[in-house]
């Protein structure tokens, strides 16, 4: 009895090998990304100059900063007609490149899939694409397509258009991938054409969770669209920096609630649509 229980524990041994594993085994791995992260937050404190003293007296220095920032001042009426136009632009800037990326994201996202690419070739390229589109960062974008177009808002544009268009690439197709096979299956089971199971089986499942990336990823880039127009893509991001240049803080306190209340407008909005949108859909 003894030697058939050793006989199973043994082929149980070698079919599930990870199982039987020492704890401090199955653990290396995490432990040592523990180490490393340890030496890199150590290595950081110790050569980055942080210090007790700076923060102290940099808290202090934001406290007085914060002191002469109130009360929020526009300066005139020609100056808060000026801070509408450029947040206009900024929602502009924002909203153009959002849908443009999420357009030519939207076929690509397919490719990218592994339920529904055309082979591996292509979905590695396209992965590999997407990867490289998020890797650079917002303002190197902008400043790359200031050098290509000029100054302006047309640049705020690309820029956000190509960093979306990573973003959302990576996104949609594990969106895709997420989607539940069996009405997929229903329809190519009736004799439906593989467009017609994408488009009746994954559409319907995947057209909710886009929704609500797309609408998340407006409200994010009215952030960005801010910050980009600090290196000259058009928007209020460019009053913003003059302001803080010329230290008017009055000003660009008033700047800043502007900003802030344009978002939170932006995220309730935002908010409502997509609820009343998933809510007729469940109806």
């Amino acid at each position: 009895m003894s030697n058939v229980r050793t006989q199973a524990q043994e082929a149980l041994r070698a079919r599930y090998p990870q199982h039987f594993q020492a704890v401090y085994q199955r653990r290396t791995p995490a432990l040592l990304l523990a180490l490393l992260a340890v030496v890199i937050f150590a290595f950081g404190v110790h050569s980055l100059d942080m210090s007790y003293q700076r923060i102290v007296g940099g808290l202090s220095e934001l406290g007085s900063m914060v002191l002469l920032m109130f009360p929020p001042d526009p300066g005139s009426l020609h100056l808060a007609g000026v801070y509408a136009y450029a947040m206009l632009e900024t929602l502009a800037i924002a909203l153009l490149g959002t849908l443009l990326a999420a357009i030519a994201a939207f076929p690509l996202g397919f490719l990218a899939a592994r339920n529904t690419t055309i082979n591996g070739v292509v979905q590695f390229f396209a992965r590999r694409s997407f990867d490289s589109l998020r890797g650079v960062d917002i303002l190197i974008w902008a400043l790359i397509w200031i050098n290509v177009v000029g100054l302006g808002p047309f640049a705020g544009v690309l820029a956000l258009f190509m960093s979306d268009l990573g973003s959302f690439g990576k996104l949609f197709s594990e969106a895709i991938e997420a989607a539940d096979d069996k009405p997929v299956e229903g329809v190519l089971s009736t004799g439906g054409s593989s467009v017609a199971a994408v488009r009746f089986g994954i559409l319907p499942q995947m057209l909710p969770v886009l929704l609500s990336q797309v609408l998340y990823a407006f409200e994010s880039n009215t952030r960005s669209a801010s910050i980009i127009g600090i290196v000259g893509a058009g928007g209020i991001g460019l009053i913003l920096s003059e302001q803080i240049r010329t230290l008017e803080l009055q000003q660009m306190s008033f700047v800043i609630l502007l900003i802030l209340a344009t978002v939170s407008l932006i995220d309730w909005g935002c908010a409502r649509l997509r609820f009343s949108i998933i809510g007729a859909r469940a109806l």
